[in-house]
């Protein structure tokens, strides 16, 4: 076995919707990253969340030329967080990185998360200390949610803590192991368990093509996020039943 296959492997999870603006950029800035830090392999794991556009094809194009990026096509959207899990369940790393592909999660952060899950870090999360690139009110919605989240729920989340983030093979073999078909990974994330190691970041603009996540979907999302981990509107109905 050569020096290099005996090298940990690092998965990273990206998912795709409609990003064929965003792709091009995405692996520009990434790969130099990954081949920088000499300490571990990577693999590229791409999740086509039923795009419409060019994302799909333009992904095989890349994946022809590298073997290190491995694609999943799932059959229609099913949405990010579907998609996450698929990405996960396809992961082969002893470590692996959930990472959006708009680059508003910037891959320079890598190399420190590896850094720290080599010294022993379980989960390294990556925490948004700055939003301005985000519209008022989604920072003042964003803001409004973890608050009622965490006042609710029985599982505290971080604020400003999305999904990127690395986790250790064991953290991603527990969350495997939950039963729940509907899932909300920030909420999952912090059920789990294990030490959270934060690294701070600015949040950057996009580098190509628009959000997919529509006011609905957000307000949906958060609906979902709430409900998930907390008995507080099961039981306010109940009362409202007996009243």
């Amino acid at each position: 076995m050569s020096a290099h296959a005996r090298k940990p492997l690092v998965s990273l999870v990206v998912p795709f919707h409609d990003e064929d603006e965003a792709i091009d950029a995405f692996f520009a800035a990434t790969l130099p990253i990954l081949e920088s830090v000499e300490s571990v392999r990577f693999e590229i794991v791409c999740i086509n969340d039923g795009s419409r556009d060019d994302t799909l094809d333009k992904l095989i194009d890349i994946a022809a030329g590298d073997s290190r990026v491995r694609i999943v096509d799932l059959t229609r959207r099913f949405g990010k967080e579907a998609a996450l899990t698929a990405g996960i369940d396809e992961a082969a790393g002893t470590a692996v990185i959930l990472i959006d592909a708009d680059l508003q999660d910037p891959p320079a952060l890598i190399p420190a998360m590896v850094q720290r899950w080599l010294a022993g870090a379980e989960v390294v999360a990556a925490k948004r200390t700055d939003r301005m690139c985000d519209p008022l009110m989604q920072r003042v919605a964003a803001a409004l949610y973890y608050r009622v989240h965490n006042r609710l729920s029985e599982v505290e989340m971080p604020e400003n803590v999305g999904d990127f983030r690395l986790m250790d093979r064991q953290v991603v073999d527990a969350l495997r192991a939950l039963p729940e078909r509907r899932r909300f990974m920030k909420g999952l994330f912090a059920w789990v368990g294990y030490r959270i190691e934060i690294i701070e970041y600015t949040r950057a603009p996009r580098s190509g093509g628009r959000s997919k996540f529509s006011g609905w979907r957000r307000w949906n999302f958060a609906l979902e996020g709430i409900t998930s981990f907390s008995t507080v509107p099961l039981r306010v109905w109940t009362y409202i039943g007996l009243a």
